[in-house]
């Protein structure tokens, strides 16, 4: 199996807006292009990380609005699932108002499903005469497990969905270690490095929209023209991270080029290796080949501390690829060297929460920007926390792991506990 193109297939692709709203409504519009009749009512449930992280996001092509209801009933309208995850680039101001009319007369409702562990979205409609459809996306974005029409299953696939690693490229990644990564990355071939280098230039045009709102990125640039802040290598980074993420974040009707299937993951997995290696005058082969390996890492750590993890993974998974990249930039295949690198930047943010998609995200890509550059300096030079420190382990490997066992067991209170503060809040 050739896992870069595996991790470059399943979860390196164009999303539009933040995933997880927009897959609530691409399970929406699976749903309703089932039905083949006008919605009249619909429920969706959602696992509590999906409900949480499309909560207080900006929704692509709504002139502002927020949250996974809205997006829900807007995929109920477009039912074009062929568009995968830009299917909210098929809305205008007049499908708007129609998703809106459907909000205000409760024909749309959205559920919390506490029972669900790992990425879940269900969504069952229903016309005026009687018919029913419904359809289940789980384990990751565009998954579909679920499809059935009246009283007819079309598809069940939900016992495989369930399962640790849905996949066979995760179970491959999972038993992979740092140096079969490197090796995977070293080995992309044209093609390859042709994908990774149109995610580059998507991204990039991300942050050059967000360079014109005001907001993280803008104010970075601020310290910078007040004097604050020196324009060196980390304060660029920052502000171009920032002012993807702002883009992304306030709702921007413009794609990405997404990494493990977060759209705010491939702003830092992408782009902080790309303007280092351009600054340091890194040959452009070799930084594509390190934003494989970036990749391939943010991929990695995900099957351990899970799709939607209550630890922030936008700002630690895409850090620690960010990280490990600039090393092997400077450093090559350095095992240990990357391994330090790793250590040090799970050492500084791993206790990072998230709490939802929203505004704020571009401040954490701040932060994960700043302290991938750190890291990898440190690492690159052959410093580093080691085991004897905190949770960190013997390897590269170890840390993850930890870092795993402490989101998915140790922290697993903390998505209930956020959704149930949302929920207050939105009384």
């Amino acid at each position: 199996m050739n896992l870069l193109k595996e991790v470059l297939k399943h979860q390196v692709y164009p999303a539009m807006g933040c995933t997880e709203p927009v897959s609530v409504a691409l399970c929406g519009a699976y749903a309703a292009q089932l039905l083949g009749k006008e919605v009249q009512t619909a429920v969706f449930r959602l696992d509590p990380g999906t409900y949480k992280n499309g909560c207080g996001v900006r929704i692509p092509n709504t002139d502002g609005e927020k949250g996974n209801l809205l997006a829900a009933a807007m995929g109920l309208l477009i039912a074009k699932p062929e568009l995968q995850m830009e299917i909210l680039s098929g809305a205008d101001k007049a499908l708007l108002a129609r998703a809106k009319k459907l909000v205000q007369e409760k024909r749309v409702r959205l559920e919390v499903a506490p029972d669900k562990h790992g990425f879940y979205i269900e969504a069952s409609v229903q016309a005026k005469d009687g018919g029913k459809a419904q359809c289940i996306i789980a384990g990751s974005h565009t998954d579909v497990v679920y499809l059935a029409k009246d009283d007819k299953v079309l598809k069940d696939a939900r016992a495989k969905a369930e399962q640790t690693a849905t996949w066979a490229f995760k179970e491959e990644l999972k038993k992979a270690k740092l140096a079969d990564l490197i090796a995977a990355a070293e080995a992309a071939d044209a093609e390859d490095l042709a994908y990774i280098k149109k995610g580059v230039e998507m991204n990039l045009k991300a942050a050059e929209l967000g360079q014109a709102l005001q907001k993280v990125g803008f104010y970075i640039k601020e310290l910078v023209l007040k004097k604050r802040l020196q324009m060196d290598l980390i304060s660029s980074t920052k502000i171009l991270t920032g002012c993807g993420a702002d883009a992304r974040m306030d709702g921007q009707s413009i794609a990405v080029m997404s990494s493990g299937e977060s759209g705010n993951q491939g702003v830092v997995t992408i782009l902080v290796p790309w303007k280092v290696g351009k600054e340091m005058d890194v040959p452009e082969e070799k930084i594509l080949k390190s934003i494989a390996l970036s990749h391939l890492l943010n991929g990695y750590v995900k099957v351990f501390t899970g799709e939607l993890a209550p630890i922030c993974d936008y700002t630690i998974t895409a850090g620690v690829g960010a990280s490990a990249a600039i090393v092997y930039q400077q450093r090559g295949a350095n095992v240990p060297a990357i391994t330090l690198a790793i250590n040090n930047i799970i050492s500084a943010i791993g206790g990072m929460l998230c709490d939802g998609a929203k505004s704020g995200c571009a401040l954490q890509a701040v932060s994960s920007t700043d302290a991938a550059i750190r890291a990898a300096f440190m690492g690159m030079h052959d410093y580093g926390i080691t085991e004897v420190e905190g949770f960190v382990g013997k390897s590269a490997e170890e840390t993850i792991q930890n870092l795993g066992n402490i989101s998915t067991v140790g922290m697993s209170a903390v998505d209930p506990m956020i959704v149930d503060i949302m929920e207050e809040k939105m009384k």
